[in-house]
């Protein structure tokens, strides 16, 4: 399990309500998942972040199953709306 930083950027930040959060997840699966549950409320969230794109430590996650991309110790997640960079 690692500890690090989800930064959300546009609509995604918009949706969260927050421009970053902390992780505690061994995959971005699993980051991702948290941040779902944690952000439940918001029928928005979800569906921003179903078109984003992820980058993990400044590495684009491009089609990998998210289940398989580690995150590391004092790492950061970036994620990316379409119209912030983000694959649509």
């Amino acid at each position: 399990m690692a500890s690090g930083t989800i930064r959300y950027w546009a609509a995604a930040k918009a949706a969260a309500g927050t421009a970053e959060e902390p992780y505690e997840a061994a995959s971005l699966g699993e980051a991702l998942d948290a941040a779902r549950r944690r952000h439940a409320g918001s029928a928005e969230f979800a569906a921003v972040l179903a078109r984003c794109a992820f980058l993990v430590d400044g590495a684009q996650v491009g089609g990998r199953e998210h289940a398989s991309v580690p995150l590391t110790e004092g790492g950061t997640v970036e994620v990316l709306p379409p119209f912030a960079g983000g694959a649509g």
